[in-house]
């Protein structure tokens, strides 16, 4: 999904817990090089956040992303796969779905204040089996409290069920830069475009056009993050001049590039 496919991706392995020591249970990991997990699923509520790097889960119906002060809330049960730009600190949050009676039962990508991310780096420090009863328990409670009302955002980019449509997606997400049309898909998949124009927008909620820019968009978000040149990224993601892409940019996110990640 990504312009930036540089570097070695490696298998990351995932801890093997029967179950939580504690309600709320926090896991920091260092990652030099680009990971990506095996497709799993937990019986518990987790919170994959980055202080620095770029975190992309995926699962059967979506990509959720997430920057820097953004984070991705998975419901318990549900079948994902992890993958993380170089460079990137993990903060995991565990939760016992009894100690979440309000939590969403779908996948989301939430805003990370200034404050809930201080409280999750102070998490990171306490020891695994705290004292529910005492300061680190508190602290614990409050965290849980700010990410009941942490805002969701819209870094999500829809997958279809179609298997005409996972294809067409799939060459995009291996080449984002390609500009083939609406009318040659057409052509290829043996269909008309008004169809293929019905099936895109029926099955993801966005045409092909808003699509494809919000795959561009979002894979920009890493290597951007990992410091490339705005100039590099823009025609890796397919646009013709900067100023199209910061324009593209700004009125997605609300933001540029380097106002984004400031």
């Amino acid at each position: 999904m990504s312009p930036n496919r540089q570097g070695t991706i490696i298998h990351r392995s995932l801890p093997e817990l029967p179950a939580l020591p504690r309600p709320l249970y926090g896991r920091v990991e260092s990652l030099p090089n680009r990971a990506l997990t095996y497709r799993h699923s937990h019986p518990w509520v987790q919170l994959s956040y980055a202080i620095a790097g770029v975190l992309e889960v995926q699962t059967d119906n979506a990509r959720y992303v997430a920057p820097p002060q953004r984070a991705v809330w998975l419901p318990a049960g549900l079948e994902h796969q992890v993958s993380s730009s170089s460079h990137t600190e993990m903060r995991s949050l565990y939760i016992e779905c009894s100690a979440v009676a309000w939590a969403p039962q779908s996948c989301r990508v939430l805003a990370v204040s200034p404050l809930l991310r201080e409280l999750i780096n102070s998490f990171s420090d306490v020891p695994v089996e705290y004292d529910e009863a005492g300061s680190d328990g508190r602290l614990a409670s409050v965290l849980l409290d700010q990410l009941r009302v942490a805002a969701e955002v819209d870094l999500v980019l829809p997958m279809p069920h179609d298997v005409r449509l996972q294809a067409l997606c799939m060459s995009l997400q291996e080449n984002p830069e390609q500009h083939a049309t609406l009318a040659q898909w057409s052509a290829q998949l043996n269909l008309s475009e008004r169809t293929l124009s019905r099936l895109f927008l029926q099955d993801t909620g966005l045409t092909f056009r808003a699509w494809r820019q919000r795959l561009r968009l979002l894979g920009a978000l890493a290597p951007l993050e990992q410091g490339e040149r705005v100039t590099d990224v823009a025609l890796a993601c397919g646009y013709d001049s900067v100023s199209a892409f910061i324009a593209a940019f700004r009125l997605h996110f609300g933001a540029t590039p380097g106002e984004f990640f400031r």
